[in-house]
């Protein structure tokens, strides 16, 4: 029978295959889908995160360590959507309007997931009233916005603007981030955090949640 400590290195070298076999093995075996992710797959993608920062690894590692979590999780959520466990916080996430641009996008929201947070995923060329209507309809949700043109990153502010226009800024924590995309631009737009890679984005959004 597999070890469930498996589930860490398998998803650490982004081996999907292992970790699909080790998390079916684990379930079948009556684990519960809360502690594999609270003691194997949250602490492997942590060290991803890490070992990104300290040059150790780069993006295609990170995309690999986030293939092979995202096939777990597609094992463990119903379990844990039936036994109605909460995730960490949830994350409004998407790339602005008039920008195309999704991997850098995409490697934040599967960092997110594996960090435990609920991700709504909007995609790319999402318009201000696009985020507006789902932080209203997902209250206290944190939004995250994504830009890779100089072009489109005005849109940022546009988004924040809106947010406030209709009554629900103060209740809405906005993070940006991309290539063009600085503190000083956020600071200067009102957002409430900035980073400039995707392990960073979920220490960001835990630290806003642990406020």
């Amino acid at each position: 029978m597999s070890d469930p400590a498996q589930l860490y290195d398998a998803i650490l070298t982004g081996n999907a295959k292992l970790a699909e076999e080790v998390t079916k093995a684990a379930m079948e075996a009556g684990a519960d889908p809360s502690e594999l992710l609270a003691k194997y797959m949250i602490p492997a993608m942590d060290e991803v995160g890490r070992r990104f920062e300290c040059n150790e690894y780069f993006v295609p590692e990170l995309l690999i360590a986030a293939r092979a979590m995202k096939t777990s999780m597609a094992l463990l959520a119903p379990a844990m959507a039936k036994a109605g466990t909460k995730a960490a916080g949830r994350v409004v996430i998407g790339t602005v309007k008039g920008d195309l641009h999704d991997i850098g996008k995409n490697l934040v929201a599967s960092m997110l997931e594996g960090g435990g947070f609920e991700v709504v995923d909007l995609g790319v060329d999402v318009a201000p009233e696009k985020f507006v209507e789902v932080a209203r309809q997902q209250a206290g949700s944190i939004v995250a916005l994504s830009a890779l043109l100089t072009t489109t990153m005005t849109m940022m502010k546009a988004v924040i603007q809106q947010l406030d226009a209709a009554g629900v800024r103060d209740k809405t924590k906005v993070i940006v981030g991309g290539a063009p995309i600085t503190q000083q631009y956020a600071d200067q737009i009102g957002a409430d955090g900035y980073s400039d890679n995707a392990s960073g984005a979920v220490a960001l959004v835990r630290q806003m949640i642990a406020r």
